[in-house]
């Protein structure tokens, strides 16, 4: 097995992390401070999940193996956690979701997403890294017309070009944005985004925008809508290349967390309909300068604990079910010594006991 490139782990720890900062944030009053924050981390935080996502993919091929991996790891999960989501509704005393597995609740549509995203990974390496980059923006641009309900498709296709840009980057231009100029160029698009594009969005645009939702729904017409996704689309990219310059490459006590970013992902969602039904956004209320705080640090807490070995060991059946069962009919068996037939000769064995250890 290759060894794990600590800076893509670590990117993948700081961006799920900011996913549940996202989520909790949204339970605080809703102030022009709140607001601010909240618009500005939705304008690049899940276009750089997607683009570290869309790099990590890059091999993927429509093989066997590959396709199974795809069914075992991305459908099965969403399939499964679809259902005890809505069972989960359900006993907190809301009416069961319609069509639970055509419109997927809350962190869900990313599992959904991502399946579309690695079927069309093999057409996208078969172009060449300009053309598909800008198939890609056009799928975008035009996935925004589209009125289908079901399938999150306008979010399929509207963060699309980020995960093609993945794909398309090697490891010497993602190398590259840790450059010094690099580094500037996109910090600066960051300064910019929060002083002046999130400080307007409300007058020309609207947080809605944020979720890449239909041009219908948004209530523009397709020339409107084609032209501020665009624009979206752009400072994503900036910010994104900001937020991956910031990221550092060496191993930190955290790193190892990257293989369990799916649990974390999957499973925080939980926690904080609990926090909400505990009564969490009259506390913030209440408490409104205390609460930012209070969800910062526990988000990072929380990231932490869900990605800590005994929580992963807890939740991989239900995360990655297959892999589960998969690695424990491969654990080897120990035989007892008193049952262990006599060696052939007087030479000691030795025995080796580790498990083999499951792909994250």
């Amino acid at each position: 097995m290759p060894a794990r490139d600590p800076y893509l782990d670590n990117a993948k720890v700081v961006l799920v992390t900011l996913a549940v900062i996202g989520h909790w944030w949204s339970l605080l009053p809703q102030t022009l401070e709140s607001e601010r924050v909240y618009d500005f981390l939705y304008t690049w935080h899940m276009p750089a999940l997607v683009l570290v996502t869309g790099y990590l993919s890059r091999h993927f091929s429509w093989s066997g193996p590959r396709l199974r991996s795809l069914a075992e790891t991305v459908v099965v999960p969403y399939l499964l956690f679809s259902t005890l989501l809505a069972a989960f509704t359900v006993l907190l005393g809301y009416e069961r979701p319609e069509h639970m597995f055509l419109v997927p609740m809350w962190p869900l549509w990313y599992l959904m997403s991502l399946f579309f995203w690695r079927l069309a990974t093999p057409a996208v390496t078969w172009l060449p890294a300009p053309l598909a980059v800008a198939a890609a923006v056009a799928v975008s641009l035009l996935g925004g017309t589209l009125e289908y309900p079901y399938l999150d498709v306008t979010r399929v296709t509207g963060l699309f070009p980020f995960f093609v840009l993945g794909v398309v980057l090697t490891p010497e231009l993602l190398a590259k944005v840790r450059l010094p100029a690099v580094r500037a160029f996109g910090l600066a698009a960051l300064a910019y985004t929060f002083y002046v594009v999130v400080d307007g969005i409300d007058e020309w645009a609207g947080t809605q925008w944020l979720y890449f939702k239909g041009y219908d729904y948004l209530g523009v017409d397709d020339g409107r809508g084609i032209e501020v996704r665009a624009f979206l689309l752009l400072v994503g990219l900036c910010c994104t290349v900001g937020a991956l310059a910031l990221v550092p490459a060496t191993e930190r006590w955290w790193t190892r967390m990257g293989g369990a970013t799916m649990v974390v992902f999957l499973v925080h969602g939980f926690v904080l309909r609990v926090l909400g039904e505990l009564g969490f956004e009259q506390w913030a209320l209440d408490h409104p300068r205390l609460a930012p705080v209070a969800v910062v640090g526990g988000s990072i807490a929380l990231a932490v604990t869900l990605a800590s070995p005994p929580a992963v060991r807890l939740f991989t059946p239900v995360v990655d079910p297959i892999g589960h069962l998969r690695a424990k009919a491969a654990r080897p068996t120990r035989v007892p010594v008193s049952a262990a037939p006599a060696p052939p000769r007087p030479a000691r064995e030795t025995f080796d006991d580790r498990v083999p250890r499951p792909l994250a």
